[in-house]
């Protein structure tokens, strides 16, 4: 059959398959936090790759990571399954001995967040190397500047931070620092994919940068991920450490790329060895499958549409709760141009209930809310037994934790369900 008798087979069959969601009932249907639009367009295409059955990654991918990369402006996008094996390849692509002096090593310090997700502190401890925890400002949810500068000490390699609900951090400053003490810099933008800092995107500040494409997100493949950075030699260790930890380059069902499979020598290995078995790092099998690339190579062209929409049911909300009294809301910096992922409040003390009486509220007429994901990791079951240092004092970090929650805006919700939300808070707050 060929191409053309098989897309309109497939445009056939997606006739039949229905679109539309069931009127919204305010009180019983469930609005989530957080979610993904997904369409015809991505369906032909997970389809057409499906077809074509080469389960693993190839076109589709090639694509994607392409229209990512032409987004992005990223010279290398590596895909993978995951946004945690996203911060998991860009960590470990830093702790490869070709660096030198530079290459973390186990007991070496990396500075993150107390605040944020696990998946962006669990490299540096599984590597062996020494997370230092740093507060964050509960105006922005991001950690200053300053505060990364105090904790750095001759034992600081890195410093590994996610951009928080989609607002950015001083990646500008930041960056400037860490090139000035010779300091890795990575940004983890899973949150944050649009993002921008003084007009220049989220991920173009630092050394390698992080995605995830879990429903959550901008974007969505399901599972997956993706690592991206502009360095050549981070590109190839990245890879590697991605592609089982190979030292050859060649794409998946291709052999001998470099015309030199059967000539290298290559450590204390016979002479000759085949390049395809040689190993130039403990690495992973962490890639991308093409029917996961599909759906993100349709999502791409959705996605400035999905940031737009965002980026309006963030001022619709923001707008419509502005007059509650109980709630914190975010300060914007001056130089962000957020990538909403969320809508982070503070519930004040004055509130006439507890948060977690707020949430049950909440909850009970069907809406959806997440809490700053670890909160303060320092005190999660994980970290228990665990090395690590604190920099200064959490409290800010711990107000997050103990009074903070964010609320959804993603493409999905309609008018009617923000109205319902404003409505249902300012019903909670004022009992």
């Amino acid at each position: 059959m060929q191409n053309e008798e098989i897309q309109a087979a497939i445009e056939e069959l997606l006739q039949h398959v229905p679109d539309a969601r069931p009127a919204f009932e305010p009180g019983k249907t469930p609005i989530p936090a957080s979610g993904k639009v997904v369409g015809k367009e991505e369906k032909a295409l997970m389809v057409e790759a499906a077809l074509d059955g080469w389960l693993t990654t190839g076109r589709f991918n090639d694509a994607f990571e392409a229209a990512l990369g032409d987004f992005l402006g990223a010279k290398h996008v590596l895909t993978v399954n995951s946004g945690s094996s996203a911060n998991l390849v860009a960590f470990s692509a830093l702790t490869s001995p070709r660096w030198g002096k530079r290459a973390i090593r186990p007991g070496d310090e990396v500075i993150t967040a107390a605040a944020g997700f696990p998946t962006t502190i669990a490299p540096i401890m599984q590597f062996g190397a020494i997370p230092v925890f740093v507060d964050v400002d509960a105006d922005t949810w991001n950690v200053d500047v300053d505060a990364v500068a105090r904790a750095i000490t001759p034992r600081t390699k890195a410093v590994m931070l996610a951009h928080t609900l989609g607002v950015p951090f001083d990646a500008e400053r930041l960056a400037a620092l860490c090139r000035e003490r010779g300091i890795w810099l990575v940004e983890d933008c899973c949150d944050a994919l649009g993002a921008r800092w003084n007009g220049r995107l989220t991920g173009s500040f630092g050394d390698i940068a992080t995605l995830s494409f879990y429903p959550a997100h901008h974007i969505t493949t399901g599972e997956g991920g993706a690592v991206f950075t502009s360095n050549d030699e981070l590109a190839q260790i990245a890879e590697s450490f991605r592609d089982w930890g190979r030292h050859c380059h060649c794409r998946p069902g291709q052999d001998n790329a470099c015309g030199r499979r059967y000539s290298g020598q290559y450590g204390e290995l016979p002479e000759g060895y085949d390049h395809k078995y040689v190993y130039a790092h403990a690495g992973y099998n962490l890639k991308m499958t093409d029917l996961t690339a599909a759906c993100g190579l349709a999502q791409m062209r959705r996605l400035p549409g999905f940031i737009e929409k965002r980026k309006q049911n963030y001022a619709y909300l923001h707008n419509g709760l502005a007059g509650c009294a109980h709630l914190r809301f975010p300060v914007t910096p001056e130089q962000a141009d957020p990538s909403w992922f969320g809508l982070p409040v503070i519930l004040k003390e004055s509130a006439p209930c507890s948060r977690v009486d707020f949430l049950k509220a909440l909850n009970r007429r069907r809406i959806g809310t997440r809490l700053m994901f670890a909160g303060n990791a320092v005190r999660q079951p994980f970290m228990e037994g665990r090395p690590y240092r604190v920099a200064d004092v959490l409290t800010q970090t711990d107000l997050i934790m103990e009074r903070g929650l964010w609320l959804g805006v993603w493409p999905g919700l309609s008018q009617e369900m923000l109205d319902y939300i404003i409505g249902s808070v300012q019903a909670i707050l004022s009992a």
